[in-house]
């Protein structure tokens, strides 16, 4: 531990103690993860580790409005009962002091290796896009998940291919077939987004093997990528900066979704059509990962450079992350469910049977399932979601902070599953076919809710994530 590390470990403290004597926040998601103070973006290293599920992300304990990026960490058994861990990853060394940026995990029987860009950014008139940046590829091991072994650098920009900006990121590491693999997102001179697919046989040394990229250019950067087999179909998931769609799925100011591949990735595969993820307001960032049985996404509840903001701030902390969610294959498209275990958080059930309008009255945690094909509307009491010529909308008349209005194709809406978390909302239509999250901040988080048209509902109080 170098004297930095020993301060930054000091002011973290110091700063989540702080966070820590502050009131009771009623914006406060219960069973959505969040920073203890100050702010959360991208998951990071999310992996199933001897036993425990390990959640990494973006963390800045010093200001709700972000800054230096450390890596914070919870885990859990059973994704219900989570710990709050030490600090896995601070920005303590020459080639990540300006950010220990987002990365992956790769669990070996030695312990977990976590993949991750350290950041640099050197002082002088530059524009920190083909000048003036650092992108290194850092190498962190932990022997048992929650303290730190060593780091090593593996990576710098001369490294890389040669035609790209300074903006190679993000890097994404699995085992397959007796090798490894990753992939980094970056930005070309060209200003085109692409996957830089690399292949080592140690874990330490990289060769480059490819670059997966659309045929005409699709946006500028490709951030986070993330590519995954699942029932025999690989998918490249990445946040594209800069797509040129229109409409839903591309409302934000930067998309997120995947390609379905054709071919190897190693050589020769061709990406199909881009496949938008979510349409609400506020998903960025999703990482995947394995726990032996199914493969589970966790994605940030936010969206960078946005116009729309989060009142917390001004409380001292900012962002959450996901329920997780577990991923379905549906021909060349994926569907995402929540996460079987959170039907363990309900705790009672109202049922409704309704033909024209119904009331209820929800908590600020709650689990809303809609069936029926004529349902028309539901009500938040600030928050609605119209079905309507083939389109989900949401709309959002006030708590919304500058949210309005997204849009989402629906082709028939047999189910709605609809998660309500005191200052966040995942939607679910058809068995995850299409989804939808934002975060909302009405006055007061009890809500009255009101179904229109022709169907059936049952709702679920839910009870919170225990932290031990």
């Amino acid at each position: 531990m170098n004297a930095l590390q020993k301060d930054l470990k000091k002011l973290t403290a110091l700063a989540e103690a702080a966070g820590a004597a502050q009131p009771p926040d009623p914006w406060r998601p219960g069973y959505h993860l969040s920073p203890p103070v100050g702010w959360l973006n991208d998951p990071n290293g999310l992996c199933f580790f001897r036993g425990e599920y390990h959640v990494f992300y973006q963390y800045s304990p010093f200001s709700p409005e972000g800054g230096v990026k450390f890596w914070g960490h919870f885990k859990s058994r059973d994704l219900l009962r989570w710990e709050r861990c030490p600090v896995m990853l601070y920005s303590d060394q020459p080639f990540d002091v300006h950010g220990a940026y987002s990365g992956s995990a790769l669990c070996e029987e030695d312990g977990l290796y976590l993949y991750y860009t350290g950041n640099i950014k050197h002082a002088g008139d530059y524009d920190y896009i083909r000048t003036g940046r650092g992108h290194n590829t850092v190498l962190a091991w932990s022997p048992d998940g929650v303290s730190l072994g060593w780091k090593r650098l593996l990576l710098e920009n001369a490294g890389y291919p040669a035609g790209l900006t300074c903006h190679v990121r993000d890097p994404k590491v699995w085992k397959q077939d007796g090798r490894y693999y990753m992939v980094q997102g970056a930005r070309t001179l060209e200003d085109e987004g692409v996957v830089l697919v690399f292949e080592s046989d140690d874990r330490l040394n990289w060769r480059h093997i490819n670059t997966l990229r659309t045929q005409e250019p699709y946006g500028y950067m490709w951030e986070c990528p993330d590519l995954f087999e699942l029932d025999g179909q690989w998918f490249l998931l990445v946040s594209p900066q800069g797509a040129p769609g229109h409409g839903p799925g591309f409302e934000n100011v930067y998309a997120c979704g995947y390609f379905p591949l054709e071919g190897d990735f190693r050589g020769g595969a061709r990406l199909g059509a881009f496949v938008p993820f979510d349409y609400g307001f506020d998903f960025y960032a999703p990482q995947t990962f394995s726990d032996g049985t199914r493969r589970l996404l966790i994605g940030w509840q936010g969206m960078p450079d946005a116009d729309y903001t989060n009142p917390t701030a001004e409380r001292g902390w900012q962002h959450c992350l996901t329920i997780p969610r577990e991923l379905e294959r549906r021909g060349k498209t994926l569907a995402q469910r929540p996460a079987r275990e959170l039907e363990a958080l309900r705790k009672g059930a109202q049922e409704y049977r309704f033909d024209g309008t119904a009331t209820a009255e929800i908590g600020a945690m709650a689990e809303i399932v809609v069936e029926g094909g004529n349902v028309r509307e539901v009500d938040l009491g600030g928050l609605a979601l119209r079905l309507q010529d083939g389109l989900l909308t949401l709309e959002i008349a006030e708590g919304g902070h500058g949210r309005q209005t997204r849009r989402a194709p629906v082709a028939a809406s047999d189910t709605l599953r609809i998660f309500w978390d005191a200052s966040t909302v995942e939607v679910f239509v058809n068995g995850g076919e299409t989804v939808l999250s934002t975060r909302w901040y009405p006055a007061e988080p009890a809500r009255k809710l009101t179904f229109k048209g022709c169907g059936a509902a049952t709702v679920y109080g839910l009870k919170p994530f225990t932290f031990l």
